[in-house]
């Protein structure tokens, strides 16, 4: 029995080998994972669809240049004709051809109404336009969350190598704790406690493992890779835009955030939208042309099984006179919508400032912070080789040199967080500048 557990555990170790060695790793740049992202995420392929339905509806507003043609026929049954006389005192009945039928074609063309077309098909245009700023607003949300999810995985990577440091100095000092309770220096309660130690590092290890597994898993989804493979970020830490201050970080969004730039367009559109809305208090001219037969000939009399030909074609001139009191009205409405227009970009523009100022305060908090715990590090690293030296020299007990390690633990992770943290602060600055 004890043979055949041990070959199951044998084959269960082979083929986690082999699954490890399987596993396909990638090293990816910020600018890859948007690349990756830009590609294959499915929201952007979502919202790509919209440009195409825009740009198909403008395609669609374009046949109004084109003529109106229709044709139509009509076969049907005649019956006898009746004449009676005007009392209603006597009938006659007239044998009337039963088969009848028509033909017709009917074309028409029209020439003006006020460039009604022309400015129709400039706002599906403009709409266009604004479906490509909502897929360029999606593409900025897009990158930010799988930047996100890239500094996660480079925030637990750090994580783990603070604790696997610290793991191996604990084993150091453990070593040396037996070697003291070999020797009748200490009691056992201190060996047990150095390895509990140990035990809570590899606690931390295995939640920072889990973690790093489910955050991969969400960003091989959304980058289109294979859920199993491993990320290896290798972007830097240092920023090089550290100079720069928040009057030029907000001008840049003024300039360049999807809000902005769809607020602007919102502007234009209803300005279009007035525009057309002005054509109504034109005449409508258009050109029309048409061929009918018909059979039989009914206006003779006896009717005649014959086809009558005709043909017609010319100009018309229409004008809706209600317009002369509907359209001031319809105007006033578009100039209401214009004016709301403009307050939106207001409100946008304001929005952006609030934003961006938040953004850029967190990014420079970010810096500081970096600086304080990088001193902060310094400082638990050198009161744990002190408090180490006093430890071994008998100077010091088990709990504070405990107490020193989880000191140099939590300094070296909230460092480790803290360059990470400057990353993320700086993408986040350029989302709400719109430029990441």
């Amino acid at each position: 029995m004890k043979n055949k557990v041990q070959q199951t555990m044998l084959a269960l170790s082979m083929l986690t080998f082999g699954l490890s060695y399987a596993q396909e790793s990638r090293d990816l740049s910020v600018d890859q994972v948007m690349d990756l992202a830009l590609q294959n995420h499915q929201q952007l392929k979502v919202s790509a669809k919209n440009i195409d339905i825009a740009k198909q509806q403008t395609e669609v507003a374009k046949l109004q240049k084109l003529p109106s043609i229709t044709a139509s026929t009509s076969q049907f049954f005649l019956g006898n004709a009746l004449i009676i006389d005007k009392d209603f005192s006597n009938s006659t009945k007239v044998e009337m051809p039963h088969y009848g039928s028509t033909y017709s074609v009917q074309a028409q063309q029209l020439i003006f109404k006020g460039g009604l077309v022309n400015k129709s098909i400039e706002m599906y245009d403009l709409r266009e336009q604004l479906a490509e700023l909502d897929v360029e607003k999606d593409q900025q949300n897009v990158k930010f969350l799988v930047t996100s999810n890239y500094l996660d995985i480079y925030k637990l990577i750090n994580q783990t190598e603070v604790y696997q440091n610290n793991k191996k100095l604990a084993q150091e000092r453990l070593k040396n704790i037996q070697k003291f309770y070999q020797q009748g220096m200490i009691t056992r309660n201190e060996v047990i406690r150095a390895e509990l130690a140990i035990k809570n590092l590899d606690q931390g290890l295995l939640i920072l493992e889990n973690n790093r597994k489910i955050v991969t898993y969400q960003l091989n989804v959304a980058l289109g890779l294979n859920p199993d493979t491993q990320i290896n970020p290798t972007e830097g830490i240092d920023i090089q835009e550290k100079g720069l201050d928040r009057d030029y970080y907000q001008n840049l969004a003024f300039e360049n955030h999807p809000a902005m730039k769809s607020a602007y367009k919102n502007v234009e559109v209803a300005d279009k939208n007035i525009e057309i809305i002005n054509t109504d208090k034109m005449p409508t001219i258009a050109a029309f042309g048409g061929y009918n037969m018909q059979r039989p000939i009914t206006s003779s009399v006896p009717a005649m099984d014959m086809y009558t030909n005709s043909w017609q074609s010319g100009i018309s001139l229409s004008y809706n006179i209600d317009n002369l009191y509907k359209t001031k009205e319809k105007v006033k409405l578009g100039q209401l919508q214009k004016e709301q227009a403009n307050e939106a970009t207001s409100l946008i523009k304001e929005q952006l400032e609030v934003g961006v100022n938040a953004a850029y305060v967190k990014y420079v908090e970010a810096i500081q912070q970096a600086d304080l715990f990088n001193d902060s590090k310094k400082l638990a690293e050198e009161n744990y080789k002190i408090t180490e030296a006093k430890y071994l020299n008998q100077l010091a007990v088990q709990a504070e040199m405990i107490d020193a390690q989880n000191q140099k633990l939590q300094a070296e992770l909230d460092f480790a967080n803290a360059e990470i943290n400057v990353l993320y602060q700086y993408y986040n600055l350029l989302k709400t500048t719109g430029t990441l």
